[in-house]
């Protein structure tokens, strides 16, 4: 298959992202019905789940994330994993709320976001989470949506994003001793891989297609900063349409608290597909 999405799904104790990535499945499919979509996991999957996804593919090489609760150390994976020769990657606390199929017609060998939003569809203009980047000089990179192909390029960006990873606190120390964050990241890290690889001038595209509403309380620009989001705005839903403080969502929504995703939406986007 040439073209399609993968995401990597591990639950831990408090979150259930296999069911997250069926919700992200659906809102794909409830927009763009022929989409390929694969999720990669070793857990459990619901029989009902299943439909959405074309394949359902099990981690290989041992589960490096055995004793994390934050599910990130077999991203580099995926790119051995996927079973596309073009493929976008999500993370699984997502909804695709827009027709993706101009996305999947538009790839590169390499190309990841760079331009976030508000709920209020405005840039998100703080720094509040990019504090390492900012002081190391690194290239402004989110891997919460990102595409890649088969290629050398894709390539060599994997395989030392695996060594990065693996060895996070050496790296972070080298190349990110400024504010330096005392946990391992994946947009860290592969900032750090990009720099490392002179590649960020061809992967990272401000005119890029790749974009979604970050929904972390800081980047909302409101008066008063709640722990989450969820705490100080409201959500609806109905219509085909998803409403955060009444305004209409569009694109890809980075939810990011669990309880946005309830019953009630999972069956809201259940009756869309």
């Amino acid at each position: 298959m040439s073209n399609g999405i993968c995401i990597l799904a591990q639950n831990n104790k408090t979150t259930n992202y296999v069911e997250q990535t069926y919700a992200l499945a659906l809102s794909v499919l409830a927009n763009a019905p022929t989409t390929n979509i694969s999720i990669i996991t070793n857990d459990n999957i619901p029989s009902i789940y299943k439909d959405v996804f074309d394949k359902v593919i099990p981690i290989p090489w041992g589960d490096a994330a055995a004793y994390t609760d934050w599910k990130i150390d077999n991203r580099w994976k995926l790119y051995h994993i996927t079973p596309y020769k073009n493929t976008v990657v999500f993370d699984a606390d997502m909804l695709v709320l827009d027709d993706i199929t101009p996305i999947l017609r538009n790839l590169h060998n390499l190309s990841f976001t760079t331009n976030i939003k508000t709920y209020r569809d405005d840039p998100v203009t703080t720094r509040h989470y990019r504090k390492a980047f900012d002081a190391n000089n690194l290239p402004e990179v989110y891997v919460g949506m990102y595409q890649f192909s088969k290629c050398n390029e894709a390539h060599n960006f994997f395989k030392l994003l695996d060594v990065i990873m693996k060895n996070w606190r050496v790296f972070y120390k080298k190349y990110a001793p400024k504010s330096m964050q005392n946990w391992n990241s994946v947009d860290l890290s592969a900032a750090i891989a990009l720099k490392l690889l002179d590649s960020h001038t061809t992967t990272l595209n401000s005119n890029s297609m790749l974009s979604f509403t970050h929904m972390k309380p800081q980047a909302q620009r409101l008066d008063h900063i709640p722990n989450k989001w969820t705490d100080a705005l409201s959500v609806d839903f109905g219509n085909d349409a998803i409403y955060i403080n009444g305004y209409k969502q569009s694109g890809v929504l980075h939810y990011v608290e669990d309880e946005f995703l309830t019953a009630d939406m999972l069956k809201w986007l259940e009756e869309r597909v």
